[in-house]
């Protein structure tokens, strides 16, 4: 069962820039950077509330990320929803023929578990489903 928004993901082309914009203008905290190696990319985590906010930087030319900025410049690049059970999520949206872009979890940012749902199954909302790795 999905528990609530876990992050909004921004794709940004410099991590550096992006944190300034929050911190110096919208007056957030950044709380970690992180890189994730498998998809390419540094994060950065900033707490509202109880959703937080991940700025995503490209670290190449071939990473998702710096695809989608290369097609649609910056900005929001998905919504991410905690579940309390990420493989039955999986399973649920699959049976309901939504196209998986992962069927599998992967290890993600932030210690989470991840998998996303292709935005052309999703009225064009990239949706990421993640739940803790311990969980």
């Amino acid at each position: 069962m999905l528990t609530r928004i876990d992050h909004i993901g921004i794709a940004v082309r410099s991590l550096e820039e992006g944190i300034a914009f929050y911190e110096k203008t919208l007056g957030l905290h950044c709380e970690k950077i992180e890189a994730v190696e498998s998809q390419q990319v540094r994060t950065a985590f900033f707490a509202l509330g109880e959703v937080h906010l991940e700025l995503l930087e490209p670290t190449s030319p071939e990473s998702p990320i710096a695809k989608f900025i290369e097609k649609n410049g910056e900005g929001v690049h998905h919504i991410a929803y905690a579940t309390d059970n990420i493989e039955k999520q999986l399973q649920q949206a699959k049976d309901s023929g939504t196209r998986l872009i992962h069927e599998t979890p992967f290890a993600g940012a932030n210690n989470k578990l991840v998998a996303f749902l292709h935005p052309k199954s999703t009225h064009g909302v990239l949706t990421e489903l993640c739940t803790s790795e311990n969980h």
